[in-house]
């Protein structure tokens, strides 16, 4: 007797991956302070600093990623050494910039 498989979670279907990629948004931006640590207002100010660029909803609220939240762990870790806000943002851009380099170097090094 065949028994055709069934839907997502029942027996005979195949595993579900319900994480969402690093870069999707999903928390809010109290559940994201609380993650990260940070208050709400200071990623508030980070954001207008354009530090930070969460996603927003259609009506407007933020969605912290988990690519923000390791950006926020960043900021944190350049605020406590002593880091102002222009040079947090320097060096951001700067990190920003070399990893987009070296994922274009290593797509230009790959075998065709």
């Amino acid at each position: 007797m065949n028994i055709p498989s069934g839907g997502p979670g029942l027996p005979g279907s195949a595993p579900v991956n319900r994480r969402p990629s690093p870069s999707h948004g999903v928390y809010g931006i109290t559940v994201a302070a609380e993650l990260s640590g940070a208050p709400t207002q200071s990623l508030r100010l980070w954001e207008r600093h354009g530090l930070l660029t969460p996603a927003r909803t259609d009506g407007g609220t933020r969605r912290y990623s988990a690519d923000d939240l390791a950006r926020i762990e960043r900021i944190l870790n350049l605020v406590a050494a002593g880091v102002n806000i222009v040079g947090i943002g320097r060096i951001l851009d700067l990190e920003d910039d070399n990893t987009a380099l070296r994922d274009a170097a290593e797509r230009n090094n790959r075998p065709r």
